[in-house]
Formats: C-alpha cells, structure tokens, sequence
C-alpha cells in the first residue's frame, strides 16, 4: 500500500491562519504531512525554533497525520529521508507562482520521484504572510487575529 506523504516546507515565522487552512485542506489529499520549519543556523528567526515547533505541534495536537519536524540542507534531501513524494506550497499571488515554480523546477531536476503540489489559498488570507505578522508584532499590533489559536505569539 502506498502512502501519500508530503512535506510542507516553510520558515513558520510565525505559522498563520493560512498555513493553517491549507494544511488542513490538503489533508482531504495526503495520507500525512510533515510541517518541516527549515532552519538556517546562520540566520536568527524572529520567533525560535523551539517555540515554531511548539505551536505547531498544538495547533495539530488531535490530528494524527500531521507531524512536525525541522530540517537544514535541501528540502529534497529531508523528502527522501521521510520517504515523502510530494512537497506541498500555498499560493496567495501571481508573483508567489512565479517563485514557487523556479524552485519546484530546479527539485524536479534533483528528484525525479518528487511532485511539486500547489494549493490556492483560500481569498480570505491571501494578504496574510509571516512577514506582515511579524511587523504587526514589531510594532506593538494585535496580531492574534492572523494566527492560529494555538500559537501564542504573546508568550515570547
């Protein structure tokens, strides 16, 4: 029997309503994803890792097909240790197309086994992104209402 696993990379800095949404869609299609924080030791996220992992793992804390890990090096490398044979991206704009598709190409060219799949997020987030949430927070906003119940922005 084979098993439908996909890796959903990302930074995660922080996870949002939209990462959110369109892990819980693409579950209608995957038998398990793998949210896998990509960790780069010589950048400094904004949240750390530990509490990235955290978050996520309490936000999925009752749905057993999702697992959380972190990874360094290509995101190929990690699908082939988890045995995944799909990566999963969101897309909120045209210009996210554009970006996704370069690096699901040159994947494509590392492993061959490898699909590349995209899901549209949904209207309502297409202006949410890590980055705008982490301005909001910079700055003293209320951002809860962009993240998950489960992440705890505040606790950092």
């Amino acid at each position: 029997m084979k098993h439908n696993i996909a890796v959903f990379p990302g930074s995660f800095d922080p996870f949002t309503i939209g990462h959110e949404s369109l892990v819980l869609r693409a579950l209608s299609i995957f038998d398990r994803i793998i949210i896998s924080i990509g960790y780069n030791s010589e950048k400094k996220g904004f949240f750390p890792l530990e509490k990235r992992i955290e978050w996520i793992e309490n936000v999925f804390r009752d749905e057993p097909a999702v697992e959380v890990a972190w990874f360094s090096g290509l995101t190929v490398d990690f699908c082939r240790e988890k045995k995944a044979s799909f990566i999963l991206r969101g897309l909120r704009t045209a210009a996210d197309f554009e970006f996704e598709r370069a690096i699901a190409q040159v994947n494509k060219a590392m492993s061959e086994n490898i699909e590349s799949v995209f899901l549209l997020t949904r209207p309502d987030h297409t202006f949410i992104n890590s980055t705008i949430v982490r301005d909001i927070i910079r700055n003293g906003g209320d951002a809860s209402r962009f993240v998950p119940e489960g992440v705890r922005i505040n606790d950092v």
